[in-house]
């Protein structure tokens, strides 16, 4: 008798750090229990499961009778727990050191809750690079799963996918599954009939080999309409007995058994690589464009489109500014950590031990990119890392036992081949970018870890085209959450704004005295593009701030000094600018100062604007006479005071975003842009003074 054909199902379950408590519970309803329940009843399916690290916690917490049902069938064998980094890192993006830690933490809960430590690991978004497979051994890891994508990106092909392969970096190996993308997209969006069609089709073509899927958990209950589709009209349930029902030819099977006592196909060498939809959404938009046209035409070329793929990973870094700053800001947290000497003392080793949990948590991969399930444009989810960075650093501060000084350093933080300058005290960390305007482009308050600035630049996306054609209602069916175009709200296309510059704080704007609050909320302003994004010079660093002057030429010369000093409960932050015209300056003009601030929720009743006219939500867009404002957020409990002695008024508006989740198109509240308005005499060679102060205080 022929030996049976093999499938591996690998699933994953995921929630990012940061999500919503409501999420977590949605999840859990409506997918991570039901695809439990519905596994129990089928003792014939067997697979490997992966949950995250988050995911882990939450449920431990809040339904731990998930943990006695799971470890249920980890014991009679139906389950094998799969590990990977515990808060779910793009393992290619932190420091080797994080990525051992991340892989152990999650060994070694798995070891304590359900008696074994795991032998594979899940790769986060299925990001590879070369040397992964030396990271991975050194960690335990005897394998993981990449899609087929990145065999193809290799030269392999197709027909080779049905088995298992051999990485290797530096005399260090790891064995490699890889995961069809054309089951990705059958299951569970294909009938049955056409899941085990295909599994027949390839067991005559490879007798004894092997198919593999690997894929979330959340395709099965939290994608629109799948809950539906998957437990009311019982496609899972129809699917497990399926599988059972076959089993004179077909034999379902956890990872690791299927590797007992079969060898590899061979060695795989493989490119930087991800899931083929990744590598697309990774590309600059134009590129992308490109991209897809290039496909539609050799649409009815299969061999021409095996050789047509997109960027890596780390493009997102290049591609979002903001993505690449929160990044390198882990980074430095990750260097500070690692210089700390091992305490002797509990409690000083307990504070480094926190400050180790929460850089870990800050790793946590979904607000670095962008792609239907990237939260790079949630607000929450960067915010929750950016706090969880500044409790690190306030927590190795008590490790180390030292009293943080106000401090400057000029060094190119963000990797961008300038220099920035970052102001640090116990209450603040600031980072200004000279040749970006001479602007603020992040500011924490440490004392109420509270990121303060953590806006979005408003870019053309790739997927904005399609927001003509989206059509209203839901879809005929449950269909993959790569073919489907949704939208939360009419009329999306109105708000697609697009900023000149990066949406950091301290901004002049130079521009004719027309303009108005309309032109300032669609970005016609017009503004004197030298003084507002120009490159500046740090003439003059000190403790409590720096002196910068603008490089560019033009008819008007501009030099802005930032200074911080410690007030009761917090900080004040001044911006001072000087503005001397030319001897050919004659247009009138108005001068404004930017600030950026986001808190997060618009529409909450404990987050609010107090304007000249009384209390206005995060929201409101209008003008409020005068040289004060300020905002308060009961939330985070901070208050942020606005002065501009003699400015005529301040301008405010949303800065809003719109972007692609799962669940469609959505407007996301970026945070709000602030002008500070002034209308000067400005009269050639005399110096023109202005001055816009934030008084951060804890409430």
């Amino acid at each position: 008798m022929a030996s049976k054909f093999h499938f591996v199902l690998l699933i994953h379950a995921h929630q990012p750090v940061g999500n919503f408590p409501s999420v977590f519970a949605s999840a859990y309803d409506k997918s991570y229990l039901p695809f439990l329940q519905c596994l129990e009843g089928h003792p014939g399916v067997r697979l490997g499961l992966h949950l995250s690290g988050p995911l882990l916690e939450w449920i431990e917490q809040q339904r731990p009778d998930y943990f006695e049902r799971l470890d249920a069938l980890v014991r009679r064998g139906q389950v094998e727990l799969v590990g990977g980094g515990f808060y779910e890192p793009i393992l290619v993006s932190i420091p080797p050191r994080d990525q051992q830690e991340q892989i152990g933490r999650m060994a070694g809960y798995l070891r304590k809750h359900f008696g074994a430590p795991p032998h594979g690991a899940w790769l986060a978004e299925r990001v590879w690079e070369p040397q992964l497979p030396s990271a991975l051994a050194q960690a335990g890891v005897d394998y993981t799963l990449v899609d087929d994508a990145h065999f193809l990106a290799a030269g392999f092909e197709p027909g080779h996918l049905y088995g298992y392969y051999v990485a290797e970096d530096r005399g260090l190996s790891v064995r490699l599954l890889p995961g069809l993308k054309a089951l990705r997209y059958l299951i569970p969006f294909g009938l049955v009939e056409e899941v085990i069609a295909f599994l027949r089709e390839s067991a005559a073509a490879h007798p004894g080999g092997m198919a593999c899927m690997g894929d979330d958990c959340e395709k099965f209950g939290v994608w629109p309409e799948t809950h539906e589709h998957c437990y009311a009209k019982g496609w899972l349930e129809k699917f497990f007995a399926a599988l059972e029902a076959n089993a004179d030819w077909l034999t379902v099977i956890t990872p690791g058994e299927y590797f007992a006592g079969r060898r590899a196909l061979g060695r795989a060498d493989l490119p930087a690589a991800s899931y083929s939809e990744m590598t697309e959404w990774v590309l600059p938009t134009g590129a992308r464009e490109r991209l897809h046209a290039v496909q539609r035409e050799f649409a009815s070329r299969p061999d021409v489109l095996a050789f047509l793929r997109g960027g890596a990973w780390r493009g997102f870094l290049t591609k979002y500014s903001e993505a690449n700053l929160l990044h390198k800001r882990m980074l430095h947290v990750s260097a500070r950590l690692e210089k700390l000497p091992r305490p002797r003392r509990k409690a000083r080793a307990a504070a480094l031990f926190e400050a180790t949990t929460h850089l870990l948590r800050a790793q946590c991969n979904d607000a670095y990119w962008h792609g239907v399930f990237g939260g790079i444009y949630a607000p929450h989810l960067r915010t929750e890392l950016w706090r969880e960075l500044i409790r690190a650093e306030t927590a190795a501060a008590r490790a180390e036992r030292s009293k943080e000084k106000m401090r400057v350093d000029e060094t190119d933080f963000d990797a961008d081949g300038a220099a920035e300058v970052v102001l640090s005290s116990a209450a603040y960390h600031a980072i200004i970018k000279p040749s970006d305007g001479g602007t603020l482009a992040a500011l924490d308050f440490r004392p109420a870890a509270v990121t303060l600035i953590n806006s979005m630049t408003r870019r053309r996306e790739e997927y904005h085209a399609r927001l003509a054609q989206a059509a209203a209602g839901a879809a005929g069916g449950a269909v993959s959450i790569h073919e489907q175009t949704r939208v939360k709200e009419p009329g999306l296309e109105k708000l697609l704004h697009y900023d000149r510059w990066a949406r950091h704080a301290f901004r002049l704007m130079v521009f004719d005295r027309s303009r108005s609050l309309t032109d300032y909320a669609r970005v016609q302003l017009g503004e004197d593009a030298a003084l507002a994004g120009g490159q500046y010079s740090a003439s003059n660093t000190e403790a409590t701030g720096v002196e910068l002057v603008c490089d560019a030429p033009g008819s008007i010369s501009a030099t802005k000094r930032f200074s911080l000093r410690p007030v009761p409960r917090g900080f004040e932050l001044t911006c001072e600018i000087k503005l001397k015209p030319g001897e050919a300056h004659e247009q009138p003009v108005a001068v404004g100062l930017e600030s950026v601030i986001n808190l997060l929720a618009p529409a909450e009743p404990d987050r609010f604007f107090e304007a000249s006219s009384g209390r206005k939500p995060l929201s409101w867009s209008g003008v409020s006479p005068g040289s004060s404002i300020s905002l308060q957020d009961g939330w985070q409990r901070v208050r942020v005071s606005l002065s501009a002695p003699d400015a005529r008024e301040f301008w405010v508006s949303p800065i809003e975003t719109v972007s692609e989740s799962e669940e469609g198109f959505e407007r996301v509240y970026q945070g709000s842009q602030i002008l500070a308005v002034w209308y000067p005499d400005l009269k050639a060679q005399e110096s023109w003074p202005a001055k816009l102060a934030w008084r951060i205080e804890s409430l």
